[in-house]
């Protein structure tokens, strides 16, 4: 009894928006395992030119995840830095964050995947329209890109304290870390390694996280709530 009221009290501890974001996006995994093929094709994020797109998807895809590892992995993440993002910008500045960096992955993802249509429609071979056909049929989910967006948030607002991996377990200073995250991912991007994995994806969340902030830190309203 003394654990369940004490795991209670810790859960109410965290910030809010922090705290419903990470049921939504339990919620919504859940839903996932029971239904996968309709709560994939219905709330991940499609190229707008396909015939599986929904207005709405820009913004479901980010409480949609692909496995036990990848909601693990971001659901962490988003405890562990969203807490201290939140309380530093405030509940109201932290959800308009969350969802800017959110759609800022969507936005340079899709942009990407349209300079790729226009190189398959432009090919004209059969393998550049399975491609393009491929292309419209592959999926994009995960709320990866708003937290690689309060990732460097964090860094920003503290880029002098210390970070360690899981695995290997190395220790820099997070500015130093996330320097090495946004070149994994646009090398990895540009080259096409790791395929299955939206790496413009997280450079957009990162690069409108960066945005927000600096525009915040400018105009002297970071630190207001």
């Amino acid at each position: 009894m003394p654990y369940s009221n004490n795991l209670r009290s810790w859960f109410a501890s965290i910030p809010t928006v922090t705290r419903n974001l990470l049921i939504i996006n339990v919620i919504m995994f859940i839903a996932t395992l029971l239904n996968e093929d309709f709560m994939v094709g219905t709330f991940a994020m499609f190229y707008p030119a396909s015939p599986f797109f929904r207005w709405w998807q820009p913004v479901t895809h980010m409480f949609m995840h692909g496995g036990f590892w990848h909601i693990f992995f971001n659901m962490y993440t988003l405890l562990m830095f969203g807490m201290v993002v939140e309380r530093v910008l405030g509940t109201r500045k932290f959800l308009l964050f969350y969802f800017v960096t959110g759609l800022g992955a969507v936005a340079l993802h899709t942009g990407t995947e349209w300079l790729e249509a226009q190189r398959y429609l432009a090919g004209g071979s059969a393998a550049a329209q399975i491609a393009y056909t491929n292309l419209l049929r592959t999926p994009m989910l995960g709320a990866s890109g708003a937290i690689y967006g309060v990732l460097i948030a964090f860094a920003m607002l503290y880029p002098e304290s210390t970070m360690t991996l899981i695995f290997p377990p190395v220790t820099l200073k997070a500015k130093w870390w996330v320097a090495i995250f946004v070149v994994i991912e646009l090398v990895t991007g540009i080259t096409g390694t790791r395929l299955g994995i939206a790496h413009f994806a997280h450079l957009g969340g990162m690069l409108f996280g960066f945005l927000l902030i600096l525009y915040w830190r400018k105009t002297g309203k970071l630190w207001r709530r």
